[in-house]
């Protein structure tokens, strides 16, 4: 997998490709069909080399910071989506209000006809771009006609809902990751390095890897889920109970946290170790109990639930 962070780092002598542009974010079913019909488009016309461009940061984080959107999958995730996808090369465009003013012309041959040589172009039928999103597939079509290079729009995917980042977002939301798992086509996962919490999971029985959410992409909502904890570094995969929020029984704290109890394991030092957890149905929501021992039998039965579930 070949990954350019600027235009700058495309090498000149790079041959004719097979470029598909969007944010990514999730790298979800329908992004997956999109980057499948790429790759069949570039076995068709013989050309080795099929480009993702995505960008960072999301276009809406510069645009409209008031409303940007919840991350779904850091950079260097996304690039390890976009390979498994089947792209074996990135293009990461820095985003800012520069890049935001290119008309979609500027875009066309800045990016794809200039940089990357394209002999096709892939996107979704939805597929916008240029400053204020000016540019459509349409206009691609016709650009491309003049600069030698064809252009496929693909139809956009899903059940009653079609696949989107917008979709697997509002599932979280709503604590529905066997949602999201559907529109992604594997479980939703983050990744982090474990931190030292309150100790109180020990101190119950049930010690926990914790991680901080705010230096993660987008977490379910609150509650309690079944899923699997991964340790990055020996991949290691552990059946595991997870708990989002803020610890209400015990007065709760500051930030949400997600704490994951690898079933059955009290013998696992975790601290300043990259882990990743995946979630795979929601439990419950979460609750305030009255007193420890309600909150110990709670956590029992989450824990056969989660065995029953995952194991």
């Amino acid at each position: 997998m070949r990954v350019w962070r600027t235009i700058e780092e495309v090498p000149t002598e790079l041959g004719r490709t097979v470029v598909t542009v969007g944010n990514f974010d999730g790298v979800h079913l329908g992004h997956q069909q999109v980057i499948r019909r790429a790759c069949d488009v570039a076995a068709e016309r013989q050309v080795d080399t099929v480009v993702a461009v995505t960008f960072d940061p999301h276009p809406f984080a510069v645009l409209r910071p008031e409303h940007a959107p919840l991350i779904l999958t850091s950079i260097p995730d996304r690039i390890e989506l976009l390979d498994a996808a089947g792209a074996n090369a990135v293009l990461v465009l820095p985003f800012d209000r520069h890049v935001a003013g290119w008309s979609p012309e500027e875009f066309i041959d800045r990016v794809l006809a200039g940089a990357l040589h394209a002999a096709a172009v892939v996107v979704g039928a939805n597929f916008r771009f240029g400053n204020k999103a000016a540019g459509d597939v349409s206009l691609l079509e016709e650009a491309g006609r003049s600069r030698d290079f064809t252009v496929e729009g693909v139809a956009l995917d899903g059940g009653p809902q079609v696949w989107s980042s917008t979709y697997v977002r509002t599932c979280l939301a709503a604590g529905d990751v066997e949602g999201a798992a559907e529109a992604l086509g594997r479980p939703l996962s983050v990744r982090g390095v474990v931190v030292e919490g309150d100790h109180r999971g020990r101190e119950l029985g049930f010690p926990t890897a914790n991680l901080p959410t705010s230096e993660m992409a987008a977490v379910p909502a609150d509650g309690v889920y079944a899923g699997r904890l991964r340790r990055l570094d020996t991949d290691e995969v552990f059946p595991a109970a997870v708990s989002v929020g803020t610890n209400p029984t015990f007065d709760g704290t500051r930030e949400r946290r997600v704490e994951s109890y690898a079933l059955d394991r009290t013998d696992l030092e975790l601290y300043g170790v990259e882990v990743e957890v995946a979630f795979v149905a929601r439990l419950r929501g979460m609750e305030r109990f009255a007193g420890v021992d309600e909150l110990i039998e709670q956590m029992g039965r989450d824990v056969q639930r989660t065995r029953e579930l995952v194991s």
